[in-house]
């Protein structure tokens, strides 16, 4: 008998390589798979770093932004203060005059409209300086503080203790807890 030679028919044939092309279209569809989850994956990574980092510019951003609006608001404060200061003589001398307003008034009743436009004039300024937060540092009477007085010169004083304050010179003012000018003050020995 002989054997007759096997020949594949030509469905079979193709069949067969449709199997065999299917098989490699899978393994490059896994491999394409692989690659695309691997891209997706660095992707990923990427957009979580960005995000991280636009957090961090984020909060650099509102530290800046709060860090410059405390500047201003310290920058305001400071011209305030130095403000008031200039104006410490000013109200220095409508105290004066308003000190000695009756001795005017003895030689001049003419006067009266003046002084009682300075009087008044007086009384507006000092209501300015309040709601801004300045106020007069009390001397009379109290004992000696460095941080609020001065002292100019020490006399004898039976009448008072020592270290009290017996007369004060020029006022002083604090705006808040900061002061503005010390009390120049006389203290008794």
């Amino acid at each position: 008998m002989t054997k007759k030679g096997t020949k594949h028919k030509p469905e079979q044939k193709g069949a067969a390589e449709k199997i065999v092309g299917e098989a490699i279209k899978s393994e490059d569809f896994d491999a394409k798979i692989r690659k695309v989850e691997s891209e997706l994956n660095g992707s990923r990574q990427q957009a979580v770093k960005l995000k991280e980092e636009l957090m961090r510019k984020a909060a650099d951003f509102e530290n800046f932004r709060r860090q410059k609006e405390r500047e201003t608001q310290m920058a305001g404060k400071r011209a305030l203060e130095e403000t008031i200061k200039e104006l410490l003589p000013v109200v220095d001398d409508l105290n004066r005059i308003v000190e000695h307003a009756p001795e005017i008034l003895e030689k001049t009743k003419e006067a009266r409209p003046y002084v009682d436009a300075v009087a008044l004039l007086q009384k507006n300024f000092l209501k300015w300086l309040s709601d801004k937060g300045v106020s007069r540092i009390e001397a009379l009477g109290k004992k000696m503080d460095v941080n609020y007085h001065e002292a100019i010169t020490q006399v004898d004083n039976p009448e008072a203790e020592s270290d009290t304050v017996i007369e004060e010179f020029q006022a002083g003012y604090v705006l808040g807890d900061r002061v503005l000018r010390h009390a120049k003050v006389v203290v008794a020995k």
